[in-house]
């Protein structure tokens, strides 16, 4: 559980209200779920295989408005989806968020930072073709460029810092 949300449970439960305040009870069940790897999307919602409305702890912690807004947003996508009308953007999904008082299919929530900053971080790096990959998991084994199939070195970055970028590197090459 994550401070200043609701638990699951609690998720679920707003989403059964929901579903009859606002949706005559139309909607099938959906699992409600928060999904931590989300960086630029506040929710998102899956039809198949099981239906599932995920939401982003990250950018919506301590802000229960929010929360119910993009739960809202997902809900009519729901609705949408479960008449058997197109679940996108549409006119009649801007008239259900209209008639709910939600102002924008959009959220101003911009990027989030992590909730945990991992603090192990991996260059792959291949020193033929010099092509870099980051990865934040420990590589395998005998790993290969997958441009010249050369072997990857993998370095650990064992620091995190800041960095203040001066005005020669922040130039763009032309």
């Amino acid at each position: 559980m994550v401070p200043g949300l609701p638990d699951v449970a609690e998720l679920q439960l707003l989403f059964a209200q929901y579903n009859f305040m606002y949706f005559n009870g139309e909607i099938p069940t959906y699992r409600i779920a928060y999904n931590a790897r989300f960086s630029n999307s506040a929710g998102r919602i899956t039809y198949k295989p099981k239906p599932v409305i995920e939401l982003s702890p990250k950018h919506l912690k301590g802000q229960l408005q929010e929360l119910r807004d993009t739960l809202l947003h997902e809900m009519i996508h729901a609705w949408l989806h479960a008449r058997g009308e197109n679940p996108g953007h549409t006119p009649r999904f801007k008239a259900k968020m209209k008639e709910l008082g939600l102002r924008s299919i959009y959220h101003d929530l911009g990027r989030a930072a992590p909730l945990k900053e991992s603090t192990k971080r991996y260059i792959l790096r291949c020193e033929t073709c010099t092509m870099e990959v980051l990865r934040k998991r420990k590589p395998s084994e005998n790993l290969v460029c997958a441009r010249c199939r050369k072997p990857l070195t993998a370095f650990e970055v064992v620091e995190m810092r800041s960095v203040e970028l001066g005005r020669a590197a922040s130039r763009r090459p032309r």
